[in-house]
This record gives C-alpha cells, sequence and structure tokens, in this order.
C-alpha cells in the first residue's frame, strides 16, 4: 500500500533516474572501458540508491553520493576481472613454454593508457577531465581530500604523457573523454553538477 510520501519519493527518485543514468554510465565505461559493463554498472549503483533513497534524498550532493557509489562497483569489478586475468595467465604459462615476445604496440589509445593506470589516478583523471568537475566534487565523489585528488591528478596526467607521448596529450585526452567509443546511451553527456574545473 503506497503513501503520498512513498508516490514522492518514486518520483523524485525517477527523475534523478532520467538525469544522472547516462552520466553515470559514461563515468563507468571510462574506469573501466567496457561498453556493457558500464551500463550494468549504471543500473546497480542506481539500483542500490533506490534501497537507500531516504538518505541519499537527504544528502548534501546526491549525484556525488552516485559517481561515488559507480567508483566503487567499477573498482570492484576491476579488480575481479584482474583476478580471472591472473588465473587465465597462470593456466597458460603452465601450459606454454614460449612467451617471450611481449605484446608491444606501436601507439598507446588514450583508451588503452588510461586502463593502464591505477584506479585512483584514473579516477581522478577521468572526473576533472571527462567529467569537468572541480577538484572539491571530484573529492567528494570519491571520498578523499582535495589534496589527494590534485596530486592523483597530476600524477595520472603525468603518467599519460609518459604513455602517449610529450605531442598532444590534452588535445587527445579531450578528443577521448570528451567523446567516449560507446553506446549512445553513455556518449556526450556532461554533467550539470559541479561546474568547471578548478584553475
Amino acid at each position: 500500500m503506497g503513501t503520498v510520501v512513498d508516490d514522492a519519493a518514486s518520483v523524485e527518485f525517477h527523475a534523478f533516474f532520467e538525469r544522472h543514468y547516462a552520466e553515470l554510465s559514461r563515468l563507468a565505461y571510462l574506469l573501466t572501458g567496457e561498453t556493457d559493463t558500464a551500463d550494468d554498472l549504471a543500473a546497480d549503483a542506481l539500483l542500490a540508491l533506490w534501497h537507500r533513497w531516504d538518505r541519499v534524498r537527504a544528502a548534501d550532493h546526491p549525484a556525488a553520493y552516485a559517481r561515488g557509489v559507480v567508483a566503487n562497483l567499477a573498482r570492484t569489478r576491476i579488480r575481479s576481472a584482474v583476478r580471472e586475468r591472473r588465473r587465465i595467465a597462470l593456466f597458460w604459462s603452465q601450459r606454454e613454454e614460449n612467451t617471450e615476445n611481449p605484446d608491444i604496440a606501436g601507439v598507446v589509445d588514450v583508451q588503452e593508457a588510461l586502463r593502464r593506470l591505477p584506479f585512483r589516478k584514473r579516477a581522478c583523471v577521468v572526473l576533472r577531465h571527462a567529467f569537468d568537475l572541480s577538484e572539491k566534487d571530484t573529492a567528494l565523489a570519491l571520498g578523499v581530500s582535495v589534496g589527494t585528488v590534485k596530486s592523483q591528478t597530476s600524477k595520472g596526467m603525468a603518467e599519460l604523457q609518459r604513455l602517449l607521448g610529450a605531442r598532444g596529450v590534452p588535445q587527445r585526452m579531450h578528443a577521448a573523454l570528451g567523446a567516449p567509443r560507446c553506446s549512445p546511451v553513455v556518449e556526450g553527456v556532461r554533467t550539470g553538477e559541479g561546474g568547471g574545473r578548478d584553475r
């Protein structure tokens, strides 16, 4: 049996879902590099938010809370994938002796370079440069200090520059992060909250 309060909460959550689903899916894509996984993670995050909607709706920054949930789910997904790859690598290393030819790419794509960053650096770079969040809003979403955001973003960008080469990193970053190669539901969306980057 629904109540007026329940109906109001449902309408409010539906509006939140419509406003933020594509943004959260894009964030998940940039953190994991997996289009299908991104949609699933965004849906899982929003389901988790619905289960605690009373607490979320009362928060000062519900969108930042949602981004934090997506970041945590993405981190868990990445750790699981890494463990699985290690199991597979161990299996094949026991079967094949010739594993001396490393896979050397001539050009490292921005998305590939992003995946090489440790998760916290990647999350800071993505939130700051793909979502144009301020240092404060990035810190809020990830549950870290502004100083950590500054440090991790700076180190992440330096690492990307090392991986991608000195030429055109900002332009390549903007092109790759501003228009991710993914499904229409996650392309070209910018957050409506948080404003531009801190200078």
